[in-house]
């Protein structure tokens, strides 16, 4: 999974080779397709009023960017382990918490970042609040994080499992 540290991005090696391979394929089937969508596009005449040639234009804004963002994020990874199943909160943890002790209000995510974000499991970025908050923390103990209002909540961590998604 990954742990960001500074400009450090861990990541598994596994992880590492599955957003090199989406680089790989951005920078290149996907570029020439979307070139190809652009030229049929222009073909159709005047691109003021071609939604086709815009649409195709903005998908090339997007995977763009996605290949800038990729490309930094695998210029500062440095390739590890996944987190140890000893119970302390890490990233690459499935963790589940109770807030304020209540065993009934709980909450279970991924402790990961965005890279890995999916409609399986809610996940949190190790420098968001709670994500600060729980790490380090083990499996029985409270840990505190600063709510947008300022204040502060207590959570109880109840699980923290290496994630196997």
């Amino acid at each position: 999974m990954t742990q960001t540290s500074e400009n450090v991005t861990w990541l598994t090696q596994e992880a590492y080779n599955k957003l090199k391979d989406e680089l790989e394929y951005l920078t290149g089937p996907a570029r020439t397709e979307i070139a190809a969508k652009i030229a049929a596009a222009r073909e159709e005449g005047d691109l003021r009023e071609n939604g086709g040639y815009h649409a195709a234009k903005e998908e090339q804004g997007k995977q763009e960017l996605r290949v800038r963002q990729l490309t930094q994020l695998l210029e500062n990874a440095k390739v590890g382990e996944a987190p140890a199943a000893n119970g302390a909160v890490a990233p690459g943890m499935v963790v589940t918490i109770a807030f304020d002790g209540d065993e009934d209000d709980t909450l279970t995510f991924l402790l990961a970042s965005r890279e890995y974000a999916s409609a399986d499991i809610e996940t949190y970025s190790p420098q968001s609040p709670l994500g600060t908050g729980v790490m380090g923390h083990k499996v029985g103990e409270d840990a505190q994080y600063e709510l947008p209002n300022g204040k502060k909540a207590s959570v109880r961590i109840l699980k923290a499992e290496p994630y196997d998604g």
